[in-house]
């Protein structure tokens, strides 16, 4: 098994991320034209909801058995280490198993909640029986997270990327099968068909773990499960305590963009109820903000899942070694990372909203949908940085940091919601913005806290980096006075996909090429990944026809 490096091992993991949310994207359009406004938000229901209780399940174990892996990899306690890992997967069986039960038995009561006394839509029973179907992947899918986990904290980012990307094609063969047998063949109901949809989740999930188990099968002592390990003094009492105070942490960071996603799905429901929008229109929106949106920011928020798998062990490892400057060096340059790929990415992406959201869910309410898109995509970027910030700070066992921060968000958002979603429907705005701003404040409020923690109790600098956000401003200018010029220029036929495709592949390509040669002229790029690996992942994408000067 080949281990990876930092750099390498977040372009493999990034990699793979990206092509699973870009598949995630894609089914996304015949998907929403099968099931139409009312089967999409039920599907959004459904699957934020389990979004949410999965990572509940979770527990944030399979994150920290990935940290405690090597932890005691750079300690040389191979059995403490096996051992964490099968302890590991008990603790999250039994949490999985706990959390499947409560969910399909209470599925009703939260489906309640999600839609309270709407009209016109989706039913409770409707909601309650495919969140009772996505249910059975709790019981997969915390097992692959914990054993994906166990490979991330040897390094070795390949398997469980690929496992990744099979876990992801599955379930999209089940959404899409599943459903179009399932109304077009067999003539099921709307509500029947999601439900399949749902559970292509289980499918895919057990996919992934059949494979990860094929591969792991011939590197048992690679990976030091040989069972003839020298016996280390640290009780399993012990590891079970770290895993514990470990995951805690975890779950604090991993359900974080899920809570936000809930709690702005229910309150924009109930505040445009109240202000007597139409169930079209509410049900509309709300799933907009909770799936259909965030299904195109994927791409964005893959970034930064790329970088925290690699980020984590690699500043554990620094962290246990004491080495302070190269856990400055890890974060800043993931925030660099970050900054440079996403920002001209989530700008791109909000000025094409309106063809973007065509090519994905048709020309009805394009206006409204897209107006969801170009102001939720920013969240996205607020959501990446978040990711970055947050798992630095348990990486180094700040976790009370985390805590404060993390709650502090959450709660920011939550008080803030309904008092923005008024204002902005009292100043003639959509009530939405109101939902998307209060998100973006609570993001902002937890980065810079922990941000400032950092630098408060370990001097960690962040000189660079903010130097580097304030170099970016040139090339992002440039690229959107690029992109504006030519959507005056080229024409846009909104009703037909393949103009938008079009339309949508000469403009970013054009942006992308003025930002990115702007962006190298400066040194950002440079600056960032390193002149050699520049000009080696350049010679690879251009198969040795363009070199770098």
């Amino acid at each position: 098994m080949k281990k990876s490096g930092f750099l390498e091992g977040t372009i493999i993991a990034t990699a793979a991320i990206v092509i699973t949310k870009i598949l995630g994207m894609l089914y996304v359009i015949p998907f929403y034209a099968m099931v139409g406004v009312q089967g999409s938000a039920l599907y959004a229901y459904a699957y934020n909801i389990y979004v949410m209780f999965l990572d509940i399940s979770s527990a944030g174990i399979p994150s920290a058995v990935s940290k405690i892996i090597k932890e005691y990899n750079t300690l040389g306690k191979m059995d403490a280490k096996v051992r964490a890992y099968k302890l590991g997967r008990k603790i999250i069986n039994f949490i999985s198993i706990t959390v499947f039960i409560l969910l399909f038995v209470f599925a009703e009561g939260i489906a309640s909640l999600i839609i309270g006394e709407l009209e016109g839509g989706n039913t409770i029973a409707d909601v309650a029986f495919v969140i009772r179907c996505v249910s059975f992947a709790i019981l997969v899918i915390p097992f692959l997270s914990v054993t994906k986990g166990y490979l991330q904290g040897h390094n070795i980012i390949n398997i469980s990327s690929m496992s990744q990307v099979i876990e992801q094609v599955m379930r999209i063969l089940v959404i899409l099968g599943g459903s179009f047998l399932a109304l077009n063949v067999f003539h099921l109901s709307l509500t029947t068909s999601v439900g399949i949809a749902v559970f292509g989740a289980f499918v895919g999930g057990l996919s992934a773990i059949l494979y990860i188990l094929y591969k792991m099968r011939g590197h048992k002592k690679e990976l030091s499960l040989d069972q003839n390990l020298k016996k280390d003094k640290i009780t399993n009492k012990e590891i079970v305590k770290k895993i514990i105070s470990y995951a805690i942490p975890f779950i604090i960071i991993d359900i974080g963009v899920s809570v936000y996603h809930f709690v702005d799905m229910v309150l924009i429901s109930r505040t445009m109820t109240a202000l007597n929008f139409d169930a079209h229109t509410t049900e509309f929106v709300t799933s907009s903000v909770a799936t259909w949106a965030p299904k195109i920011s994927m791409v964005v928020n893959s970034i930064a899942m790329g970088l925290t798998v690699s980020l984590i062990p690699n500043i554990v490892e620094a962290f246990t070694l004491k080495n302070w400057k190269k856990v400055e060096s890890r974060l800043n340059k993931a925030l660099q990372i970050i900054f440079v790929i996403c920002i001209p990415m989530v700008v791109g992406i909000a000025l094409l909203s309106k063809p973007i959201w065509s090519i994905f869910y048709g020309y009805g309410d394009l206006d409204l949908g897209s107006s969801v898109l170009s102001f939720y995509i920013f969240v996205a970027l607020a959501s990446s940085t978040y990711m970055v910030t947050s798992s630095t700070l348990q990486s180094l066992n700040k976790f009370k940091t985390v805590y404060i921060t993390s709650l502090g968000g959450y709660l920011l958002n939550a008080i803030l919601d309904v008092p923005f979603m008024l204002i902005c429907y009292h100043l003639g705005l959509e009530p939405f913005i109101g939902a998307v701003v209060a998100s973006i404040t609570g993001y902002l409020f937890t980065i810079l806290s922990a941000l400032f923690v950092l630098k408060k109790d370990h001097k960690l600098a962040y000189g660079e980096t903010w130097k580097m956000l304030g170099k970016i401003v040139v090339p992002t200018v440039l690229m959107i006075l690029v992109v504006l010029l030519l959507e005056w220029i080229i024409p846009l036929n909104v009703v037909s996909k393949a103009s938008c495709i079009i339309y949508v592949a000469i403009i970013s390509i054009i942006g992308a090429i003025v930002y990115l040669f702007t962006a190298y002229k400066m040194g950002i790029l440079g600056d960032v990944f390193g002149d050699s690996y520049l000009r080696k992942i350049v010679k690879k994408l251009t198969f040795g026809k363009v070199t770098l000067s």
